[in-house]
């Protein structure tokens, strides 16, 4: 057989070695030669693939330098420029490659059409090298800095640096770090600059005076660098958040935090992004704008709700807003309080509807990491034992429920998660003190003195909406003291129910759904499929029965 030969990467002449080959001496690394009919494709490809085997990121790489002077790498070897330039990710005049796919990227750097990449997958540049934004997140430049990194002695293998993120990014698996290689990188650091500054406007310019009609429906814009961003009823939210007892400064720490937003990736058939604050107590949730102006004309009637029921398990929305870069389409969000806050010792999340069709999703394996949200048919065998909880419970989502019901609304969901119990959070007697204060005073404390809508604004609502009314509900039942649960102590106490032995996340979520000519169309065309089972297009009054039943039935 033909001795094959080999070549350093480095352009020379050959010399024969005492076993006959012909190859140049290279005391790093060896790569076969390869044929002489695509040797420039093969090479290539060779030195991607070593480029993916053997990542440098500490290294720092010009590829700019076209001055002729030979580069040389840690150990002092010249290296050629095939190498310094495809090595590291790039090609002269090419733009940034993806080392592991060994493809070329085609939209922005780290995303576009092949997706997000993996950290470390991509030799990064700062985002100010392709479209002259400054980004507010701060690029990793020197890694080594951050806690637990290896140590400088240690910094140069690189199979210590691959087990270093693995364990960095073990805690986010099922969440996405919307890094600097990541698709939406860029615009959640509009996001996070233009929140920023709407939330300091609020700092700077406090009310404590009567919400008026105009507050729903005003719209403050602010202008930043290639892009802009609405504040819609923003006195209104900043109300709200004062009255959750949500500082405006904590709110606004965590919305533009220096670390990275996380991208949460759902099983549900919604088409909208979902971005978590990096310490996951607030969602950023993309909205279609019919379904803005929907919440809009409901938003009267959702803070009065929640005055009248101020322990109330509907998602708490904490602003609305818009963004709009140069030369691109306006995008509506809204900001809402995770109900799964804090999540580090829940061990399942349910989605619940209470139907059938639809509502299966395959389990993971036990030892899986990955966040799965569950749902109606995966919770059967499964109660909700809240003990004593129980009828309050119940009634709460009996209020709920009938509130969605008047909206004329259908397919919301009841979120639900499970948390084992320490033996020392078993005791009730823990805090005792604190807990009562804070629930005889409800959950708004001072705040709620101060008048949330003006009186013919509240009106006239009401009157539209007359079903929404206290007086049609309240009856012969103990408002004051339904209003008056006994809090746990949580960070999250509005959605956090105890029983004997779990702690509870209940929230109720997704009620943008009204029910118009064209559910009634895909209610008849579902109940010729499916007319044995339940399914989740039903007229509002049937679904928010229907959700009660359920509760009452897989709660003790």
């Amino acid at each position: 057989m033909r001795p094959r030969k080999m070549m350093r990467r480095e352009q020379g002449q050959g010399q024969a070695s005492d076993t006959g080959r012909t190859h140049e001496f290279k005391p790093d690394f060896w790569i076969p030669a390869p044929a002489p009919r695509k040797r420039e494709e093969n090479q290539a490809s060779r030195l991607r693939a070593f480029a993916h085997l053997h990542p440098h990121p500490q290294r720092s790489v010009s590829p700019a330098n076209q001055s002729g002077a030979v580069e040389r790498n840690e150990a002092g070897n010249a290296q050629p420029e095939a190498m310094r330039w495809r090595d590291w990710g790039w090609e002269p005049r090419a733009g940034p490659v993806d080392r592991r796919a060994g493809q070329r990227i085609r939209a922005r750097p780290g995303g576009g059409a092949l997706g997000p990449l993996p950290l470390g997958a991509m030799a990064e540049r700062p985002l100010e090298h392709y479209e002259g934004y400054s980004c507010a997140c701060p690029q990793e430049i020197n890694p080594s800095g951050r806690s637990g990194y290896p140590n400088n002695s240690q910094s140069d293998n690189p199979f210590r640096r691959f087990l270093w993120r693995i364990r960095e990014r073990w805690k986010l698996l099922g969440l996405f770090e919307i890094d600097s290689g990541h698709e939406h990188y860029k615009l959640t650091c509009m996001i996070k600059l233009g929140l920023h500054h709407a939330i300091q406007l609020s700092i700077d310019h406090p009310s404590r005076q009567p919400l008026k009609e105009e507050d729903y429906s005003s719209v403050v814009t602010q202008t930043h660098e290639g892009f802009e961003m609405d504040t819609i009823a923003g006195p209104v939210f900043a109300h709200l958040r004062h009255f959750l007892g949500l500082a405006e400064k904590d709110y606004q720490n965590s919305l533009s935090s220096k670390s990275c937003f996380l991208q949460f990736i759902s099983n549900s058939k919604s088409k909208a992004n979902f971005f978590l604050t990096n310490d996951k107590r607030f969602f950023l949730k993309t909205q279609e704008k019919r379904e803005i102006h929907f919440l809009l004309s409901k938003l009267a009637l959702y803070i009065h709700h929640l005055h009248e029921y101020p322990h109330s398990l509907l998602v708490k929305f904490l602003g609305i807003h818009s963004i709009k870069v140069a030369q691109g389409k306006k995008k509506y969000f809204i900001i809402m309080q995770s109900v799964f806050y804090p999540d580090d010792r829940i061990s399942e999340r349910y989605d619940i509807k209470g139907c059938q069709v639809s509502r299966w999703t395959e389990p993971l394996p036990e030892e899986s990491q990955i966040i799965l949200v569950l749902k109606d048919l995966n919770f059967e065998g499964q109660t909700i034992s809240l003990g004593s909880h129980r009828n309050w419970f119940l009634k709460q989502i009996e209020l709920d429920t009938a509130f969605l019901r008047d909206l004329n609304v259908l397919d919301y969901s009841l979120l639900v998660a499970f948390q084992k119990l320490h033996s020392d959070e078993k005791q009730q007697s823990k805090n005792i003190l604190t807990r009562i204060a804070r629930s005889v005073h409800g959950a708004w404390g001072e705040a709620s003195a101060v008048p949330y809508l003006a009186t013919d604004k509240l009106t006239k609502n009401l009157k539209i909406h007359s079903t929404i009314s206290p007086s049609n509900k309240r009856g012969s039942y103990n408002l004051l003291a339904h209003n008056c649960r006994l809090l746990p102590d949580a960070h999250n106490a509005l959605h956090t129910l105890d029983g004997p032995e779990h702690r509870y996340f209940i929230g109720i979520i997704d009620f943008f759904t009204v029910y118009n000519l064209r559910k009634r169309i895909e209610f008849l065309w579902k109940s010729l499929l499916h007319p044995t089972q339940s399914f989740s297009t039903v007229n509002p009054a049937h679904y928010a029965s229907r959700l009660y039943r359920w509760v009452d039935a897989h709660t003790v």
